[in-house]
């Protein structure tokens, strides 16, 4: 897959997905997967228009927190079908207007053929665009368009923000099933203090990434994925108030897996439930049995979610 952080010409014709897509959730999977689909059957190089940073947070000076990593982001595009993907600061596209960006980036540079956006996409400067002048616009230029309509999960419509709501809330079943896959983390394994290889306990350490919602401080039940085979885990969010910490860690135990340490290793953990919240104990003795115990609930967990 191509990623371009330049507004460069494409090689060739496009279909283009158009969108934020914020945690690609299953109303963002729509909008891509339809580009992906129409591509596919017009010879067309299925493509994602994005941007690096949120417009809000650039406009208002928002603090408007991630859900996955940009990394994480191209990896599922990717996975989805995508096979270019320009990804834009847009500082430098912030002052186009909704006909200039149509006419100039989506028309002229990236020779679109088709292009898609969400309900709710607005584009152009002060946001003037949204999907029904995308449809005018693109109509105007010989643009094949087209608009995906809302996703609702429980009655009410899927969204980045009530994404955000249910990750801080620890309503991480909500969150798997807007995202349409479990919500979770690859990142690389780091040193921590090892007192759970003392307890026949060892644990997995990984940094928080900065940016990103932070899940309600607690122990999950998890998915781990090491060398392409499954285990099921017990995941502590939060700074470990039993032993300290000074920053944000995802402290991971894997009781049926024996192979080697980790260190440096990229390592997928998903989150499947909430178990419980972060709490101080008056001895590491209490700690470590009420580890034990979560041991055996998430293993329940795991292995109901299974089937």
């Amino acid at each position: 897959m191509r990623i371009i952080k330049e507004l460069e010409y494409s090689q060739k014709p496009t279909s283009v997905a158009l969108g934020y897509f914020d945690g690609i959730h299953l109303g963002h999977r729509s909008v891509i997967l339809n580009a992906v689909d129409h591509a596919r059957k017009n010879d067309l190089v299925p493509t994602v228009f994005t941007l690096l940073q949120s417009p809000r947070k650039v406009l208002f000076n928002e603090k408007v927190e991630g859900i996955i990593t940009v990394g994480e982001k191209l990896d599922i595009l990717e996975n989805m079908g995508i096979e270019q993907v320009y990804i834009i600061d847009f500082t430098e596209i912030r002052n186009i207007t909704a006909e200039n960006f149509i006419s100039d980036i989506l028309k002229n540079c990236f020779h679109a053929k088709y292009a898609v956006c969400g309900f709710n996409y607005h584009f152009g400067k002060s946001a003037l665009g949204n999907r029904n002048v995308l449809k005018e616009l693109c109509c105007d230029l010989g643009i094949d368009s087209d608009s995906q309509d809302q996703i609702c999960y429980e009655g009410m419509p899927i969204s980045s923000t009530r994404i955000r709501k249910c990750i801080a809330h620890g309503d991480i079943s909500s969150t798997n099933v807007m995202l349409g896959r479990k919500y979770g983390f690859y990142l690389p394994v780091i040193h921590g203090r090892q007192l759970g290889r003392t307890w026949g306990t060892p644990t997995l350490n990984q940094l928080f990434p900065n940016g990103l919602v932070c899940p309600k401080f607690g122990v999950y039940a998890s998915e781990v994925t090491v060398c392409g085979k499954k285990f099921f885990g017990v995941t502590n969010i939060g700074i470990k108030p039993t032993v300290g910490s000074d920053d944000i860690l995802i402290e991971t135990w894997m009781p049926d897996y024996h192979g080697n340490d980790l260190y440096d290793e990229a390592i997928d953990v998903r989150l499947i439930e909430y178990i419980r919240g972060e709490k101080k104990f008056d001895t590491l003795d209490r700690l470590k049995e009420e580890i034990i115990l979560n041991g055996q609930q998430a293993k329940k967990i795991f292995e109901k979610e299974k089937r």
